[in-house]
């Protein structure tokens, strides 16, 4: 083990990764909780990256909030998700609404509730993946991709 973590013995270094959350949030009529980034204007699960004093729940419970103005009580694991380009591990809850009023913000210039195929049809396959796989009540999900299409199913 120790052979392992030196860097004198040629062993590689620790690779580096991340770790976000993102909330997959169903209403009652089935509608899916998405916002369209102010950075690249592409359609997501609100979300970001967890802080180093907090929880995975409480993450995504204050990653929503902040980009949609809607609070959320957890429900479950969904899915994990990594981007093997960006070192990138998303942890991806199901959530219910619990108050507050759809609103934009720094991070998002759309904020819209979303039926199934309209995920399909705005969504690159990647992301909307993450939404589908909550759906179907087979989680938690464990899939890999490179930004651009999925490397496992």
């Amino acid at each position: 083990m120790l052979l392992y973590m030196s860097e004198s013995q040629g062993a590689r270094p620790a690779p580096l990764h991340s770790v976000s959350v993102a909330g997959v949030v169903v209403r009652e009529d089935g509608r899916l909780l998405a916002i369209r980034r102010a950075d690249n204007g592409t359609w997501e699960l609100p979300g970001g990256v967890l802080e180093l004093d907090e929880t995975p729940e409480a993450g995504v419970a204050r990653e929503v909030l902040e980009e949609t103005g809607i609070q959320v009580e957890i429900d479950e694991l969904t899915g994990v998700y990594k981007n093997t380009t960006r070192g990138v591990v998303a942890l991806v809850f199901r959530c219910k609404p619990s108050g507050g009023t759809e609103r934009t913000s720094s991070e998002s210039t759309a904020v819209e509730w979303l039926t199934p195929n309209e995920v399909s049809e705005r969504m690159a396959e990647v992301y909307a993946i993450r939404l589908l796989d909550a759906l179907d009540g087979n989680g938690p999900h464990v899939r890999s991709h490179d930004g651009r299409q999925l490397l496992s199913r």
